[in-house]
């Protein structure tokens, strides 16, 4: 849906900002990334130069490696072939970003991967005013209602303190960054150890050198045998059914996940219970979000997008969409799941 004279058009690299001569969360290498966070289906190796949101410096070296990448607050400008150039709270993972632009008195935005219930582990999302707003819609079906985070940390700190009484550790399994922080800042200590699989444990590392505040937590070598059947462990979807998770005997397993709000999600997973919490934007929070921006014009990338597309011309937006290459590492069960939803 580009015009010549759009701020921001897809090439071959990515989302590339035409006056700007720079392109965000690109999916080839390109010599100078505005990154709006670091999951791998936003963050890849091999950019020249890196610009992100100065809290999620840590994690984008924990994951890339020796990157040349600058930081920069949250609201700070930066000017650049006469773009300016500031990074805004997305509220998705820790050192999340909008990417605001603005030349010549046009302000674009793009969002990103975001969600608008703050939690503990990163700063809230802040609306961005603009003209034109790149949303994500990951969740952009009608169906998709979280709710309240903390019930779900409820329901989840139950579930472990029933099969603590009966003998049975708790594996948990979500992804290592970002769900696995949130999920550990509301789990209630008092109930038994907190385990970490090392990937996870990686990552809490970084998340508390940044400040964020988390239970203590253990590696499993740690734990003694006996004290395991009181254990929760947190755990990325790919130690399901590893011979890690043996070591736990008989334990019952959950997953983490937006798409668990659908039926066969969970039992795709194959796990004995879905919890139903996502770091994106819900239905209500997209269009929220997308309201808050006071754009006229909307871009939707990744996720449901001709619903999105459908509906907001229906309420009277200019939309369209990009087609990209995002939707990695939460999107496991998206493609069925969303058929699952459609088919309601």
């Amino acid at each position: 849906m580009a015009g010549p004279d759009d701020m921001v058009v897809v090439r071959r690299g990515g989302l590339y900002c035409v006056p700007g001569d720079f392109y965000i969360d690109p999916w080839r290498p390109v010599a100078r990334a505005v990154i709006t966070h670091a999951h791998s289906d936003h963050a890849r190796i091999g950019h020249g130069h890196y610009l992100a949101a100065e809290p999620g410096v840590g994690i984008l070296r924990a994951r890339l490696g020796a990157i040349a990448v600058d930081g920069l607050a949250y609201g700070q400008t930066v000017e650049h072939n006469g773009v300016r150039i500031s990074l805004h709270p997305a509220g998705h993972v820790l050192g999340s970003a909008q990417v605001r632009m603005e030349y010549r008195g046009e302000v674009w935005v793009a969002s990103g991967d975001y969600k608008v219930e703050a939690d503990a582990t990163c700063t809230p999302f802040e609306p961005v005013r603009c003209h034109t707003f790149i949303t994500e819609s990951t969740f952009g079906l009608p169906i998709y209602r979280w709710a309240p985070q903390q019930d779900i940390y409820a329901d989840i700190n139950a579930w472990w303190a029933r099969n603590a009484a009966q003998g049975r550790a708790s594996v948990l399994l979500g992804y290592a960054f970002g769900k696995a922080q949130r999920m550990l800042s509301g789990l209630d200590p008092s109930l038994g150890p907190i385990v970490c699989h090392g990937a996870v444990e990686a990552l809490n590392r970084v998340y508390r050198a940044a400040g964020v505040v988390l239970p203590d937590t253990r590696m499993v070598s740690d734990v003694a045998r006996d004290t395991l059947r009181r254990a929760i462990v947190l755990a990325p979807p790919s130690a399901a059914g590893s011979p890690w998770t043996r070591r736990f005997g008989d334990y019952s397993d959950a997953f983490a996940s937006g798409w668990m709000l659908v039926r066969g999600a969970r039992r795709r997973r194959g796990v004995d219970r879905g919890f139903v919490l996502s770091d994106h934007a819900d239905w209500p929070g997209l269009l929220a979000a997308i309201e808050a921006t006071g754009a006229q014009r909307i871009i939707v990338t990744h996720g449901s997008i001709p619903v999105m597309v459908r509906w907001l011309r229906q309420n009277g937006y200019d939309a369209g969409a990009f087609e990209t290459e995002y939707g990695g590492e939460e999107a496991g069960d998206a493609e069925p799941a969303a058929q699952e939803a459609a088919d309601a």
